[in-house]
């Protein structure tokens, strides 16, 4: 369920790796939508942290909140999860595919950190510097590729500029 779309939005969830690449998609728009999109990539990789930690590392429900606020300056993003055991941030080897999560947090993020729940869990948050109008990079154009792959050029031949030129064009689509 989102709720108010304006300034705030929540997400629960079972931290499942299905629902997390939904939760990806759900940040990525509320982004768009707040005209964030500089703030995308960091912001999906965080979470994407923090939900992992969820599904590896919390209790057999793995049920948690995503939030994410936007105050002025500063987007907030923060997991909300049942377990109390709170996470430590480990120097894990640069090549290891796991235990960098807080480590990848902490690089992309302002600040982040914990906070205790009691028996209601924890959350974890980290912050994100909201760009000025004045630094933020405009949108991305949308790239059309009109046809990427003309037929009648062969790869494995010397393409001569003046038959290219004039060759009649041909379909791709197979009939």
């Amino acid at each position: 369920m989102i709720t108010n779309p304006s300034r705030h939005c929540t997400v629960e969830l079972q931290a499942m790796p299905s629902r997390i690449s939904q939760i990806r998609r759900i940040i990525a728009a509320q982004l768009r939508y707040w005209h964030l999109a500089p703030l995308i990539d960091p912001a999906v990789l965080g979470v994407t942290e923090l939900l992992t930690n969820v599904h590896r590392h919390a209790g057999p429900d793995k049920m948690c909140t995503v939030e994410i606020e936007l105050h002025l300056d500063r987007l907030t993003v923060s997991v909300h999860d049942h377990d109390p055991h709170l996470p430590q941030e480990c120097d894990a080897d640069p090549l290891a595919t796991c235990g960098r999560g807080l480590a990848l947090v902490a690089a992309v993020s302002e600040s982040w950190g914990v906070r205790e729940r009691g028996e209601r869990g924890k959350v974890v948050w980290f912050t994100l510097a909201v760009p000025s109008p004045a630094t933020a990079l405009p949108p991305c154009p949308e790239y059309r590729v009109e046809d990427p792959f003309p037929e009648f050029l062969e790869l494995d031949a010397p393409v001569d500029r003046e038959t290219a030129r004039h060759a009649p064009a041909r379909s791709a689509v197979a009939g």
